[in-house]
């Protein structure tokens, strides 16, 4: 195809329109929606924790590792385990999980629609199962309520699937946001995780929902950092070796948790009893966790602020590392609800803190941190989330080539080692899959006349349908091969295409001997232009359900210049699969010998 001239080409870097200011005033809106349950949400856990471990009306902070009640504690966590498994079957099962999963399933099954009863039902177990003693962390819960908010705002317009998908995506980063003061983290944790796309059109609304999301939070909740830390030194080349070497450590025992997680859950389903009762059974393990190393229990941020201030170190990183790993692993295997975020911190910061005495340079709170990064960036397959995460929650801002290394190693190790992340695994198993990789699809960087036909054969279209039908039977002809074949008048101007079926159904009829193949065929012609990318022309097939478009001159629709069949189409894949699996070497050395001969 000849190069297009700077007038007739009229295509753009990004497919948007100016529906994208609706839906970041709606996002916008959905974010103001997520503060409230992110508010609401942090003030039922400090109201049931008070309940259920200090028998106070009250909503201050306090954390279940502080309580006094002895042997008695044991059985708190399995009571709220019960009231999460009574509201998950009689109320919706739905809320069972840790939340990402969940809005995953509701994006590829229930084209982003979510129950009313979810959205007021996750929140509530969420809470129940945290500020009973859950080794959980809230994120995922609001990450899924959040969603849940901001799918049935979207219910409320005529809105298409992906638009409410984008509207959900928006409800879910608020939500993250407003819990953890981490507006660009929960953007991009949305791109990696939710939106299954990376374009403008779903970009700028989430960042819409998020950005007000974080102003909000300063006014309800209190401004960031929530883990603010003494900015450590410009790090040097050995410290940046060793964050590599600590990531692929996270990476290993992140594959040891989803493995724990979901080997605990096949435990669960082996059970001779109805799974209302597995959070039960999972809240006694928690129980005599929350015994053996009380910080286990809740949520569990003052023990991540502590790792990253390098408090906690030696035999009382290990318990933690131990007791908090299993307990966590259990519980989430049991079906309550429950977030992964919080207890991944703090595995992962255990693990920073226990290295820290082997490492010849940087300090435990250094290596909590890198540490906590990959395991997040590992576990979750998100390292740019997770990395910016980091940073926006301690402001140390001069750790970041060091948590940058660490999340890639550890997601390079979780994706060597494991086919699915701890969030697709749930998914998987019912029966869903989920490919994560984002790439630019040929259809988009082709245009119609990189693989159409130039020179397709045509036909009159006084030509008697009878003689088409003979021509379409010897197996000589170039017409043999084709579906469809377009149809010209004497002046070579298209004004037709006729298919095999045509055929078929004209040589019925009683007059099929008078019929022409214009006659048999379709006048009113979908048109392909050279210059338009070829997605444009696949989706006018598809919507039409055609599997040709004959390809005309934009100056003059009835020229022809070309043909797009099933056949062009496949050719943009294989152009893909060729660039990625052909390997060839473009430059090639000389060989010793023939370099000698040549001096001689």
């Amino acid at each position: 195809m000849t190069a297009l001239s700077k007038d007739s080409d009229r295509l753009a870097d990004f497919t948007m329109d100016r529906r994208v200011l609706a839906l970041a005033l709606m996002a916008a809106a959905v974010g103001v929606i997520s503060v409230v349950v992110a508010y609401t949400l942090i003030w039922l856990i400090d109201v049931i924790t008070n309940l259920a471990y200090f028998q106070r009306l009250s909503d201050g902070g306090a954390t279940p590792a502080a309580n006094q009640l002895g042997l008695i504690a044991v059985l708190i966590p399995a009571l709220g385990g019960l009231a999460v498994g009574l509201m998950a079957r009689y109320g919706s099962s739905k809320i069972r999980g840790h939340g990402i999963p969940e809005a995953l399933e509701a994006i590829l099954i229930a084209r982003s629609r979510i129950e009313p009863k979810v959205a007021v039902l996750k929140p509530v177990s969420s809470a129940i199962s945290i500020g009973t003693g859950g080794p959980f962390g809230a994120e995922g819960p609001i990450i899924m309520t959040g969603g849940a908010f901001g799918s049935l705002f979207g219910q409320f317009f005529h809105l298409s699937a992906v638009e409410r998908r984008i509207l959900l995506a928006a409800g879910a980063a608020a939500g993250m946001a407003a819990i953890f003061a981490a507006p660009l983290a929960a953007v991009l944790l949305a791109v990696e995780l939710l939106l299954f796309e990376w374009k403008p059109r779903s970009f700028i609304p989430v960042a819409a929902a998020a950005a007000t999301a974080g102003v909000l939070r300063d006014y309800v909740l209190g401004d960031g950092p929530i883990f603010p830390v003494a900015p450590h030194a410009v790090l040097h080349v050995e410290t940046l070796v060793l964050a590599v070497l600590i990531g692929l450590a996270a990476g290993l025992v992140s594959g040891l948790l989803t493995n724990m997680v979901y080997g605990a859950e096949e435990l669960f389903e082996r059970l001779p009893i109805h799974w209302m009762w597995w959070p039960a059974l999972g809240g006694l393990v928690v129980g005599v966790g929350g015994l053996i190393e009380p910080r286990v229990l809740g949520v569990g941020y003052d023990v991540i602020h502590q790792l990253l201030r390098g408090e906690l170190v030696g035999a009382a990183v290990i318990g933690l590392l131990t007791a908090k790993a299993v307990v966590w692993a259990i519980a989430l295997g049991s079906g309550t609800s429950g977030g992964v975020l919080a207890p991944l911190l703090i595995v992962g910061g255990a693990l920073g803190a226990l290295a820290a005495p082997m490492l010849p340079v940087g300090d435990a709170g250094l290596w909590a941190m890198v540490a906590m990064a990959a395991m997040m960036g590992g576990t979750m397959r998100s390292p740019l989330a997770a990395t910016v995460f980091t940073l926006e929650v301690t402001h140390d801002l001069n750790a970041l080539p060091a948590v940058f290394l660490g999340c890639v190693a550890a997601q390079a190790a979780t994706v060597l080692l494991l086919r699915r992340s701890i969030l697709t695994e749930k998914v998987a198993r019912r029966g869903h899959h989920i490919a994560y990789e984002y790439s630019v699809d040929p259809l988009d960087t082709l245009r119609v006349g990189d693989v159409m036909d130039p020179d397709p054969p045509t036909i009159a279209a006084s030509l008697p349908v009878v003689a088409y039908s003979d021509l379409i039977g010897r197996g000589d002809s170039p017409l043999a091969r084709r579906q469809g074949t377009p149809i010209v008048d004497s002046n070579g101007h298209l004004v037709g295409i006729v298919t095999r079926g045509d055929v078929l159904r004209a040589l019925e009829l009683e007059n099929a001997a008078q019929l022409t193949v214009l006659e048999a065929g379709t006048r009113s012609v979908l048109r392909a232009f050279p210059d338009e990318p070829l997605r444009e022309a696949v989706n006018r097939m598809l919507r039409n359900n055609v599997g040709r478009l004959p390809v005309v001159s934009r100056e003059d629709p009835r020229c022809l210049v070309g043909y797009l069949g099933r056949t062009g189409i496949m050719e943009a894949r294989l152009r893909q699969l060729t660039d990625e699996d052909v390997r060839e070497r473009r430059w090639v050395l000389p060989r010793l010998s023939q370099v000698t001969k040549r001096q001689a």
